[in-house]
């Protein structure tokens, strides 16, 4: 995305709209708990990508997507009407791994805390191999 101030408020007007319409007006039965967390527009504003999480298991999240593409076709009129813009940009929609890339961080953080806890514990009350300075000095 580019840095320019014009997509960056036309993506924060997106994802306002879009959340709004999966909140009041999309009745889809398969669409989960969704929350719309980031949206990017091209810098010649002509395709939205719009990123979202789902609570729920792994078919809440194939139901979600397939209700998602099913009313692109509404958001993305919904969306130029709202926009009042000339052109209106495409709507693609993209599942975020960022909860999940988190998690698997923090659980790879925890076992690196863990082991370094295990070396330390293994460490207390012993005392190098060698001498206790192992360089050769001018004295020598």
């Amino acid at each position: 995305m580019s840095e320019n101030p014009r997509a960056r408020k036309l993506a924060d007007r997106i994802k306002e709209i879009v959340a709004q319409l999966l909140d009041t007006r999309i009745k889809d039965p398969r669409l989960g708990f969704v929350t719309i967390t980031d949206v990017r527009v091209t810098g010649d504003l002509q395709q939205a990508s719009v990123f979202y999480t789902v609570y729920g298991s792994e078919e809440e999240h194939v139901g979600t997507a397939a209700a998602l593409e099913s009313a692109k076709g509404m958001i993305r009129s919904e969306v130029g009407k709202q926009t009042q813009m000339r052109l209106t940009p495409t709507v693609e929609f993209h599942l975020d791994s960022v909860p999940e890339t988190a998690a698997h961080l923090d659980a790879a953080l925890l076992e690196a805390r863990r082991r370094d806890a295990e070396l330390a514990a293994l460490r207390e009350g012993k005392q190098p191999a060698g001498d206790a300075d192992p360089y050769r000095t001018d004295d020598e």
